[in-house]
């Protein structure tokens, strides 16, 4: 069963831009390191929705948008796991993981 949400672009472009503002304005308003990676993870869906949306819409040759797209996947993965690690060694050197608490972090 093929999921059948709109048939133009621009729906499609909209939902990418509205998870993409959502995550850059988590990574901004967030002070949890938890907080700042899930949105950093909503950035990445915003951009995997666009290009599929493009390469749906646009592309000639319908593998070039799901490479893109499995990439960001990747990325996303392995972003999420040094992330992940970096939050905590975070954790065990300050017993926090907001990120105001971390003032000896700033260069």
């Amino acid at each position: 069963m093929m999921l059948a949400l709109s048939s133009q672009l621009n729906t499609y472009l909209l939902i990418g831009a509205f998870l993409f503002a959502a995550g850059f304005y988590g990574l901004v308003q967030r002070r949890s390191l938890i907080g700042m990676l899930i949105a950093g993870e909503l950035v990445l869906s915003g951009a995997s929705v666009n290009l599929m949306a493009f390469n749906h819409f646009l592309a000639p040759d319908p593998t070039v948008g799901q490479i893109f797209t499995l990439f960001i996947m990747g990325i996303a993965a392995a972003e999420a796991a040094i992330a992940l690690s970096i939050i905590i060694a975070v954790y065990r050197n300050y017993k926090s993981i907001d990120a105001p608490d971390l003032h000896d972090l700033q260069g």
